[in-house]
This record gives C-alpha cells, structure tokens and sequence, in this order.
C-alpha cells in the first residue's frame, strides 16, 4: 500500500506543478481538470502523511525492541500492540480513498422521469418523484431548472427533464437510474384497493462539448408550433424544436420557453447528456464480463426501488435496503438511502482493485 501511496504524491506534486505554471493557468479547461484532481488527490495525501509518520513510529519501536534496555522495550510492547491495530485500521479506510473516482460525479446532472405502468397513478407518482428530486436538491443547496415537461390534468407528470445544478450532483444522484414502484392506494380509487404503478428515471451528467462531438450535419432540427397540455403556454409562432441526432437516432423535443433559441438550447443539453449517457454505458458494457456491478446505475429496465404506502416502507432491491421512513424520503431526506447505495458499490469495487 505504502507503494501505491507513493506513487499518487508524486503524481500531487506533478499536478500541483503544473498548476503553478502560468501556461496551464490561461487553458481553462485543463486548468479545471488538474483542480478537480488535486480536490481527489489531497484527502489521499492527508492520509498518506499520517500513515507514512505512524509506519515511522512503528519502525522506530520494533528497532527498540531489538536493542538492550529491558526497561524500555516493556514500556514499548504495549504501544506497538496499539500502533499496529491503528495501522491495521487506517489501511482499510485507505483503501476506500484509492478507489478510482467517476470523472463524472462532479458535474451537474439532468434527471428525466417518465410515467410507466398505470395510468393517472404512474403519472401522480411521477410526480411525486419530481418533488423529491427537487427537495432533495434544495436540502443540498443547488438548484433545479426545469428543462422540459408534459403534465397531465390530474396533476401528475407524463415525463419531465430537469437539471440539479451542484458539486457533486451527478455522483450522489446517479444510482437513481432504474424502475421505481409504488403500492397504494390511489386518490381516485373508490373501493380502497391498493394499485401498483411505476415511473422510469434516468439520470445523466451534464455533458460538456470536450465530452461529447456532435457534427452539425448530424443533426436534424425541426420547428413547430408548441401546443397541448404538454406546454407551459399555447404560442401562434414556431418556437417549439424538435432535434434529432441522425447516426443514433436520438429525438429530444422542447416546447416549454417562448423563445425557439431558448428552446433549442435546451434540448441540445438534453442530447449532449443523453450521448455522454450511451457513451457511459457501452464503456461499462465492454467490462460488464469482467465485473457484475452490486450497484446499477444505468439499468433503467430494471425495478431498482419499492415505495410502499400502506407500511410506509422502501425498498431498495439492489442492496437489500429497507427504511420506514418513506414520508421522509418523498420529502427529500435520501442521504442515508444513497449513502447506503455509494458504500455498496466501493465495496464491490474493492474487489476489483
């Protein structure tokens, strides 16, 4: 280990090196990397300096031990138990820190929720999962823009792009990814007989032009005029955009703003991360032989969440998750459930270190 941790301070020094130079400091893009590197590298490098002066202390022990003073090597047997025991432990927590990070976790991320299975239900518990996404977001500080919507009249969502700008939002966000059901009863159901609904999510890292080359003639850009309960507003001008990327066969629509610029940026957005999206998951595809994730974070088919209101449960069916704080968690309060989610998946991915 005490290798490994070498060789991460000489690649902080590089990194800081070459932060310093004035070169680098006019390049805003590499100048970003190397600073959300060093932000990865400095808890190591905390630690590394802690473990190096404990295996130090250590070392200077056993060479007591192995001198002539009875006297001091009795006083010296007992510390060395507890050092060691530190070591032990400190090299366990450190293994977490080597984990490779997802260059993605720090970006922004766009959420899409789609009504699936049962009707006005799925489309009110669609909604319900916006609210929380959103809460969410707000108990961490960003913010959430909504990007592109089709609302039914029941007060439920058909489907909705947003974005959660914040540090870090794509990396607490993204094992959200997957079918959510819910079990209750429904505000119109009459007889008091418990329907089981469910919405698809997907989560996406905001995708920036350096990840994602889209070619011009790639695309196919149509305009028309934004109309139905799915807009905002009705508008007698062509402002609503319809983009299609032709090699992928990738539609994003957006109608929501007056303006057809607005509308188009948006929907590039959209598609940017939608690509980075598929780009994300053939790359986990081509080492899906060699690994089988605990944690999906790209499986949208499959049933990832139970929201049970009857026992005020959920269910995460990925890691065995169980919490009967459900009104809490619609309300936001997720941190546990997603801590719990980012610890399963280190684990497995100890594994593979």
């Amino acid at each position: 280990m005490l290798e490994k941790l070498e060789e991460i301070k000489n690649r902080y020094d590089k990194v800081i090196a070459r932060l310093s130079d004035p070169g680098v400091f006019q390049d805003a893009e590499q100048y970003k990397a190397l600073s959300r590197e060093r932000k990865h590298l400095e808890p190591i490098i905390a630690e590394y300096q802690k473990y190096s002066a404990l295996l130090e202390h250590i070392r200077d022990d056993e060479s007591v031990l192995r001198g002539a003073d009875e006297e001091l090597k009795e006083l010296v047997r007992d510390e060395l138990d507890g050092l060691k025991l530190q070591r032990d432990e400190m090299e366990e927590s450190i293994k977490y820190l080597l984990i490779p990070p997802d260059p993605n976790d720090d970006k922004n991320t766009i959420v899409e929720i789609r009504a699936g299975t049962g009707g006005d239900e799925a489309a009110l518990f669609a909604h319900d999962l916006y609210r929380m996404y959103v809460r969410y977001a707000e108990r961490q500080g960003w913010k959430a823009e909504e990007l592109s919507a089709s609302f039914i009249g029941v007060g439920g969502i058909k489907e909705i792009a947003f974005m959660i700008k914040g540090e870090g939002a794509y990396g607490q966000l993204k094992y959200e990814s997957g079918v959510h059901r819910v079990q209750r009863v429904p505000a119109t159901e009459n007889s008091g007989r418990i329907h089981t609904s469910a919405a698809t999510v997907a989560v996406l890292p905001e995708a920036e032009k350096v990840d994602v080359e889209i070619s011009e003639s790639d695309l196919r850009i149509d305009t028309y005029r934004a109309s139905g309960a799915g807009g905002q507003h009705v508008n007698k001008t062509d402002s609503a955009i319809r983009i299609t990327h032709i090699p992928s066969g990738l539609v994003v629509s957006c109608q929501d703003e007056r303006s057809q610029h607005k509308n188009k940026e948006k929907a590039l957005r959209i598609l940017y991360s939608r690509l980075l999206q598929q780009k994300i998951d053939e790359q986990e595809a081509a080492v899906a032989a060699q690994r089988k994730s605990q944690v999906s974070t790209g499986d949208r088919s499959a049933k990832i969440r139970t929201y049970n209101f009857p026992q005020t449960r959920v269910t995460d069916h990925r890691i065995n998750y169980t919490s009967h704080q459900l009104n809490a968690i619609l309300d936001g309060d997720l941190y546990d459930l997603i801590e719990a989610l980012k610890l399963a998946d280190n684990i497995e991915k100890l594994k593979n270190l």
